[in-house]
């Protein structure tokens, strides 16, 4: 009976142990610096900001007023979102061995600086921002996109 009990107890520990390593969402990029009241929000559930904390995709970065935040993401893009700004993370994907990837950025107001990284200069197609009024497609590697 004893054996029985440690043995159960034990598969529902891996299978926990599962079920919460496939929740996880995959790490699209770190946060490096975080200044003023910045949220970061996944699914409306708030996540700590600090540096060093990860930002994945349809994740949705939130300032306040003379608040900022920068993250890097895993092909070298740095974003920097500046204050009162509302920006998702709407598509991120980079396959670090074959280089390749596609990037789609939400500006929804505010103000966000664009620094490409590989996929930027190597598939410049395949990095977008959207506004609530247009699509910026990308022909640079460092930009700036302001929504009133």
């Amino acid at each position: 009976m004893r054996h029985r009990t440690l043995q159960t107890t034990i598969l529902v520990l891996l299978l926990h142990a599962d079920l919460c390593g496939a929740a996880q969402v995959q790490r699209a990029g770190t946060i490096k610096s975080v200044q003023g009241d910045v949220r970061l929000l996944q699914q409306n559930t708030p996540r700590t900001v600090a540096p060093g904390a990860a930002v994945a995709e349809a994740d949705r970065v939130v300032t306040g007023r003379n608040a900022s935040a920068t993250f890097t993401l895993r092909d070298g893009m740095m974003v920097t979102v500046g204050p009162n700004s509302t920006l998702d993370l709407a598509k991120v994907r980079f396959d670090p061995v074959t280089q390749e990837g596609s990037i789609g950025l939400s500006l929804l107001q505010g103000v966000v600086r664009v620094v490409t990284g590989v996929i930027g200069k190597l598939h410049p197609e395949q990095v977008e921002i959207a506004t609530p009024t247009s699509v910026v497609g990308v022909r640079g590697t460092d930009f700036i996109v302001e929504v009133p």
